[in-house]
């Protein structure tokens, strides 16, 4: 998938497959619960949140719809540098609120944007040193509650169920391959602690799964009250 040479089709189902994948083994429920709802209940108006590499939009279509039945105003904005995922993410089932930008997160940096809430799922695992880094620093600077990456934590049991699991949906898409690919390149939690900066926590809540968890607050603590993350 990341080859810009692949095959457009495929890649195209691929996207629009994540939901399957997603819904199985992301657990955005429970990140959501314990993380996202926390920090919008803090704000007094209408929410914002950003999914910086977006793929198909499932996930933010998912906790836009997971705010708005807790009785928030919301308003969701994925974004995607790779104009075909952008392209897939927009032909999905339209949501309100909900929308799609061709658009790498230094340019939301740029612009002055600002959201209370900045997610990213399965994207840490594809950067680089220096792209990373320029990601939690871009999300740390967006973000006005909270910044929580989601990822895979490597494992041999995660790559052996992986590659069971995936193959009923796997056919014509990129997901079987990818997936592998994917759990190897990924991190343990003492590896992905290791290359978060000063303020980040690492966090494993499940077998499989793995957060990158920055916040601009702290549980019991008004936003006035504590000092500059």
């Amino acid at each position: 998938m990341d080859d810009p040479n692949c095959d457009p089709v495929r890649l195209h189902r691929t996207l629009r497959r994540f939901w399957a994948v997603n819904g199985a083994v992301s657990r955005w429920g429970r990140v959501y619960r314990n993380h996202v709802r926390p920090a919008l209940a803090r704000s007094t108006g209408p929410v914002r949140i950003l999914d910086i590499g977006c793929g198909g939009g499932d996930v933010l279509r998912r906790l836009v719809r997971l705010a708005r039945r807790d009785g928030f105003a919301v308003e969701g904005v994925g974004i995607d540098p790779d104009p075909r995922a952008w392209a897939a993410a927009s032909s999905g089932a339209p949501v309100d609120g909900v929308s799609f930008r061709a658009a790498a997160s230094g340019e939301l940096v740029a612009a002055g944007e600002r959201f209370d809430a900045v997610v990213s799922n399965h994207l840490l695992h594809h950067l680089d040193a220096v792209s990373l880094e320029a990601v939690l620093a871009d999300s740390q600077t967006l973000a006005t509650r909270v910044c929580v990456h989601s990822d895979i934590a490597r494992s041999r049991l995660a790559y052996a169920a992986f590659a069971v699991c995936a193959a009923p949906i796997a056919p014509g898409t990129f997901l079987r391959v990818d997936g592998l690919r994917s759990i190897r390149r990924s991190y343990t939690r003492d590896e992905l602690a290791a290359r978060l900066p000063r303020g980040w926590l690492a966090e494993q809540p499940a077998a499989f799964r793995l957060l990158a968890v920055h916040r601009t607050w702290r549980f019991g603590v008004r936003p006035d009250e504590e000092a500059p993350a």
